[in-house]
């Protein structure tokens, strides 16, 4: 029999050699887990406050604005080192959210009207509330009304990675409800995004990347299939979206969800297609220009298989690593970075503006997500997730209210007065923290999945499960009285 490392894909990375099996595995391992993302994130929040407020703050502030040009012809272009990372780099982390937008529309939670009716309920108010919050503090007081949309966002990777370290206490059910509550809510954010904080719009600029956009669906309707001909598009459209005033993240979330969530090839196709490649084998082989031929069936199974994914499937399998661990946590580092010495703290964390953000993440998101989910369900609209009581909504409520990234994101357009920006930072550190801390002790203190089976099985005057190792999928029940099974 063939040793199990002999029928894997060996490259350097699956030897055993010291490098790749005690640091490069290891990473990987720590990559694939959901919270490890949320952690990248957090190291990066606090490295940049660390920078800002030690012995060499002031490089902070001036490393950021380091200026990038880029000059073809007559063509030039110039930005500094934060808005090139908040308006290029981020776009590609909204490509990867228009990604998962589109997957969730096609194939996920969002697929089914009636399933998706209540997380989309749930995200509506728990946007609606937080902004109503906002507002009850800073109505009427100039620029800092601009931060409404502050607190209407949910960050999905920190939010993803409380819930991981709650384990099997929280269902199934209740994680995608989440995910699907938070994939809505970017929508929401998405929207406000463009409406409310676009400035100067050029029509001109805009009608380009109309045209651009309409030559990506059209190059897919011919089926162009070189990745180059999307990415020069693409960027294309970037730039018009850049020009026209409308934020050109934007542009990343258009191409995302122009990206399709089927492949080329059926599954049924891939498998004919592959055998009759796998087929010829032993006759190429003994052919006297084997080694040619059986390269050439290499490469045209590698065609095959390829095409045999999803684009969307390919890009995100691809982009998601990036994403989180490098693009999000830059971001970060560029944006968190609020130093201390330089505001009066007190009153910067009493202020209007702070306390709406942070009371809007907080109570505002609890409460919206929570009512909302309510009335939705009384309503007959939707119906909760299985096994998922009402503790485990208002604790999912709260977790929701964990703002961080694209809070941060809508700081930077919503104001140009840097104190403003410091005290919404201020107030997003605040409420994202006191969510994520009320969300998990709400959640940690809820019953188990588990725990809920057998409260209804002994409700209902049944014998007690066993469980799997997942403590919530039940199996056969406890025989107490069999006679013992012999062994074989």
């Amino acid at each position: 029999m063939a040793r199990q490392d002999e029928r894997i894909h060996q490259t350097w990375i699956n030897s055993s050699r010291p490098v790749p099996s005690r640091f490069v595995r290891p990473l990987q391992r720590f990559m694939s887990v959901e919270a490890a993302g949320g952690i990248v994130l957090l190291i990066a929040a606090i490295a940049a406050l660390v920078w800002a407020n030690g012995p060499f703050g002031d490089s902070y502030k001036a490393f950021w604005e380091t200026k990038l040009s880029l000059d073809i012809g007559g063509f030039h272009l110039e930005e500094d080192l934060e808005h090139f990372v908040n308006d290029a780099l981020m776009a590609i982390f909204f490509f990867v959210v228009g990604l998962e937008i589109k997957r969730e529309l096609v194939v996920g939670e969002l697929k089914d009207r009636k399933r998706a009716a209540l997380p989309a309920i749930a995200a509506l108010g728990g946007m609606v509330v937080p902004a109503v919050v906002f507002l009850a503090f800073n109505a009427g007081s100039g620029e800092a009304a601009q931060g409404w949309g502050i607190p209407m966002a949910t960050d999905i990777a920190f939010a993803v990675g409380v819930i991981s370290l709650l384990g099997s206490r929280v269902s199934a059910s209740a994680k995608l409800f989440l995910l699907a509550l938070a994939i809505a809510d970017d929508i929401g954010a998405i929207a406000v995004i463009a409406i409310w904080y676009t400035t100067d719009l050029s029509m001109g600029w805009l009608l380009a990347a109309i045209g651009g956009i309409a030559l990506i669906s059209i190059a897919q309707r011919v089926h162009i299939r070189s990745l180059l001909v999307y990415v020069v598009l693409g960027t294309a459209v970037w730039f018009f979206v850049f020009e026209s005033g409308v934020h050109a993240t934007l542009a990343g979330v258009a191409i995302g969800l122009l990206t399709p969530a089927t492949a080329y090839y059926s599954d049924n196709d891939f498998r004919r297609r592959a055998t009759w490649i796998l087929d010829r084998y032993d006759m190429e082989a003994a052919s006297p220009t084997a080694r040619e031929r059986i390269d050439a069936s290499a490469l045209e199974l590698h065609k095959v298989a390829y095409e045999s994914v999803a684009p969307l499937d390919r890009l995100e399998y691809t982009l998601h690593p990036w994403t989180s661990f490098v693009i999000v946590p830059i971001f970060a580092l560029a944006n968190a970075g609020v130093r201390f010495v330089d505001i009066d703290v007190a009153a910067a964390v009493t202020s209007s503006l702070s306390l709406g953000v942070s009371l809007g993440l907080v109570a505002g998101k609890t409460i919206g997500i929570t009512l909302a989910t309510f009335v939705a369900v009384r309503l007959g609209l939707g119906t909760l997730p299985r096994r998922t009581g009402w503790s485990q909504v208002v604790g999912l409520a709260a977790i929701a209210g964990i703002g961080f990234t694209v809070s941060l994101f809508i700081t930077e357009l919503a104001f140009t007065d840097e104190i403003l920006i410091d005290e919404a930072k201020i107030g997003i550190f605040i409420g994202s923290t006191i969510a994520g801390i009320l969300g998990y002790a709400l959640l940690r203190r809820t019953r188990t999945p588990a725990e809920l089976i057998e409260q209804e099985r002994e409700a209902m005057g049944l014998d007690s499960f066993e469980y799997a190792d997942d403590a919530a999928t039940p199996t056969a029940p406890i025989e107490t009285d069999a006679p013992a099974q012999a062994e074989s």
